[in-house]
Formats: structure tokens, C-alpha cells, sequence
């Protein structure tokens, strides 16, 4: 869900990054890098937009999550409030501002799953995606980028003022400390103790006690088909 990527993905953004370099010497191959997946589930990379039929999900553009996160580096940005557009689930948020509009994965945390076509929901997913509904649907946050994660996201920490929102999902005990590679500039430290403290108190998804599954091994017993 955020950083870490496998061999077969480095090789295919290896690939991505030469088709771009060759991009700006061959007028044929075009600007834009799409990437999708089709009704198997085996992801594509290629210069050519996919066809209508025969794949499934949202069509990303790399280039443009790259363009994204250079505009959230640029000082001049950084204190740029983006409006939530909506709210997918208890970690993920489509904002807009700067002209654009993108997905945002939040970063250092992982909320239990909503359901997903004949999957089922995990306990508190619908409730983690209303909570986080509550603290910033309609609202102008701004975003800490941490880089581009999976599926071409932006990793961010979400600010709504002073109020760290990734944190505050934490403190409601609707989200865990993400357990796979959490990216660079992430204070993980203050994470894990706001989680001690919510897993103590029983917070939320923490009342279940020893019934209790991490959404990662959620998604590994539960895979989408």
C-alpha cells in the first residue's frame, strides 16, 4: 500500500523511467507513461492509452504523479490548502488544489478494509472511512508529502490546521501503524506511542482484543479477485 515495492515492479519502473527518457527524442512514443490493470488483475505499463474494454480500475498517468509531488516540493507550495474531494476509505482521499486533482494515500498509517465488490468489509473499515469523513470531508487540509507509493499515490501527512488527521486516526483507534517500510521524514516514533496509548485504552478496532487482524493480514487472508 506504500513504499515498498517488489523486484518485478523496480524492473517495470526501470522501464518506465527509459520509455520516458526516449519520450523526449521520439515524437511517436508520445508524453505519458499509463499504467492499469486488466480483468486478471496483471498490471500494464505502456505509452499507449489502454483500451475501453478489458480493464479495469482507474487509468494512471506516472508523469503526472510525478508532476504532483514537484509541486508539493516547491516552497512556494507548501502551505497550499487542498480541498477533500472525497474520502474512499479510513486512508485514502482524493483531494484538489494547484490545478489538479489526485488520490492520497495517507502516510505511516493503515485502516481496517471497506468492503470491495464481493469482498467483504473488515470490522470498523465502514467506520474508520466515516470518521475520517467527519474530520475532513469538504474541508481544505494541508499535505506533508512523504513521496509516491503504490498505484502512483501521493504519501502525505494530512493537516487540518495544527491537527495531524493521520495521527488523529490513530488516536480514535481507526487505523494501526502501517508494518510495511514507512517512508523517510515519518516521525514513526510518535506514531507507535499514540497507538500504545489507543491499544491500551481500547479504542475503536482495539475493543476486539485477541479477535483482532491487522488490515495487511486482512488483505493477504482476503485477496481481491
Amino acid at each position: 500500500d506504500q513504499l515498498p515495492m517488489n523486484k518485478t515492479q523496480r524492473l517495470l519502473m526501470i522501464l518506465l523511467m527509459a520509455v520516458l527518457a526516449l519520450s523526449h527524442f521520439s515524437p511517436v512514443l508520445g508524453g505519458s507513461i499509463f499504467s492499469w490493470k486488466d480483468k486478471n488483475g496483471t498490471r500494464h505499463w505502456s505509452n499507449v492509452a489502454p483500451p475501453a474494454s478489458g480493464s479495469s480500475g482507474s487509468v494512471i498517468e506516472s508523469r503526472e504523479s510525478r508532476a504532483v509531488l514537484e509541486k508539493l516540493n516547491e516552497k512556494q507550495n507548501r502551505e497550499q490548502r487542498f480541498k477533500v474531494k472525497k474520502v474512499y476509505d479510513g486512508d485514502t482521499l482524493l483531494v484538489t488544489g494547484l490545478g489538479l486533482t489526485f488520490k492520497v494515500r495517507m502516510a505511516g498509517i493503515d485502516a481496517p478494509e471497506t468492503a470491495y465488490r464481493d469482498r467483504p468489509g473488515q470490522p470498523y473499515g465502514h467506520r474508520a472511512k466515516k470518521h475520517l469523513q467527519t474530520l475532513v470531508s469538504g474541508r481544505h487540509v494541508r499535505l506533508k508529502s512523504l513521496g509516491i507509493g503504490a498505484y502512483n499515490r501521493q504519501l502525505a501527512e494530512v493537516f487540518l490546521g495544527r491537527v495531524n488527521i493521520n495521527q488523529e486516526m490513530l488516536r480514535a483507534g481507526l487505523a494501526e501503524v502501517y508494518q510495511g517500510r514507512r517512508p523517510a521524514g515519518l516521525d514513526s516514533e510518535t506514531y507507535f506511542k499514540i497507538q500504545r496509548q489507543a491499544r491500551k485504552a481500547g479504542a475503536g478496532m482495539w475493543a476486539q482484543g485477541s479477535r483482532y487482524q491487522s488490515p495487511r493480514q486482512w488483505r493477504r487472508d482476503h485477496p481481491r479477485k
